[in-house]
């Protein structure tokens, strides 16, 4: 938008310029200079015919330049509106996760005070109370922390629902799917709304709440520890999204080995991660959040999927940033050329994609 204010304003100034000039030519012709007396009748009709044409060539210009101010202050007025909306979305999600967060903090204060009235009770006993009691006081805490970052950076639940629709096609009605690190429990909607049998996993004790209190099957465990004790063969799909970076390589490799055993034939595994060949990406996402170890290559994630027996492994991307590219340029010329393809190389290397899924199906 700045780049066309701008252009809007520099094209409103040569109207006005070529205006103002054509002005004073007509103010200095001879059509408006006294007349020699005696004139003849022809001499006047002349130079009434020249300002006559120099009077239409004027009026002509005027549309041109209020045409030209029109575009420039609807651009502006836009431009404006625009800013204030943003600014009003940015506060109103800012708003909607300290919300969030004040929800997730009454919740764990009343589970805190039922903990703590029983250690309470224990030194009221002149017990002391164990490590694991004081650790199951300390865990909320820590809990609450996470989900409160989820909520202030992941986005707003339909949004994420919105971004991940598009994988709740690959598993059918009826079909038995795993989703490793639900969080929020955003996909797991998505496939109990689809009829599939879906079944969440999550570490994190206030993601697993939240599950629960929407309705969805979910439980607090170790992804990995859970997946090796299902049976071989027991599902038809293996969803996670955005855990894989939190993991080590060997974790993420034992991972994929694992959804390749549990699945059935013609059974899918979805990975969806930080797209480490977007600049925006790794600044923006991968960066922000601490906890995450491994950015890892679309291609890498590919090999690793083929090299443990996946077929038809597919890299999907997610989530264009298309109001963060920058902009070409107008024309033609082989100059505009030669600059359009170094904006398009930029824009492949600064704001490709920030998220993408490898998809692999069991033969």
């Amino acid at each position: 938008m700045k780049r066309t204010i701008e252009r809007l304003h520099q094209e409103r100034r040569e109207k006005e310029e070529d205006y103002q000039k054509r002005l004073d030519e007509l103010r200095q012709s001879s059509a408006f200079s006294p007349l020699p007396a005696p004139s003849s009748l022809e001499e006047r009709l002349r130079r009434l015919e020249e300002a006559f044409s120099s009077l239409l060539e004027l009026l002509a210009l005027s549309p041109e330049l209020a045409d030209a101010k029109d575009k420039e202050w609807d651009a502006l007025g836009s431009n404006h509106v625009g800013l204030i909306f943003k600014s009003m979305e940015w506060r109103v999600d800012g708003l909607s996760a300290e919300y969030e967060d004040v929800k997730i903090l009454m919740t764990k204060f009343l589970l805190l005070e039922d903990k703590l009235t029983r250690l309470l009770a224990l030194l009221d006993d002149k017990k002391m109370p164990t490590r694991a009691e004081v650790a199951a006081v300390l865990e909320p805490l820590q809990d609450w922390r996470y989900a409160g970052f989820e909520n202030r950076f992941r986005g707003r639940e339909d949004a994420v629902r919105a971004q991940q629709e598009s994988y709740a096609g690959l598993f059918k009605k009826g079909s038995k799917v795993l989703d490793l690190g639900c969080g929020r429990g955003e996909f797991l909607e998505l496939l109990k709304k689809n009829g599939v049998e879906a079944e969440g996993l999550d570490l994190n004790s206030h993601m697993v709440e939240a599950c629960l209190t929407k309705g969805l099957n979910c439980r607090r465990a170790d992804l990995l520890e859970e997946l090796a004790a299902r049976p071989d063969d027991s599902l038809d799909g293996v969803f996670s999204s955005q855990v894989i970076e939190h993991l080590p390589p060997a974790a993420i490799k034992r991972l994929i080995e694992l959804a390749f055993a549990k699945l059935r034939p013609s059974g899918t595994l979805v990975l969806e991660t930080v797209n480490p060949l977007s600049l925006f990406a790794l600044v923006h996402i991968y960066f922000l959040d601490l906890s995450h170890l491994t950015p890892v290559h679309p291609q890498a994630a590919k090999f690793l999927l083929e090299t443990s027996g996946f077929r038809d492994v597919d890299i999907r991307y997610s989530a264009p940033l298309e109001r963060e590219k920058l902009q070409t340029l107008p024309g033609a010329d082989e100059a505009a050329s030669i600059l359009n393809r170094d904006i398009d190389a930029l824009n492949d290397l600064l704001f490709a994609p920030p998220n993408y899924a490898v998809i692999g199906t069991k033969r």
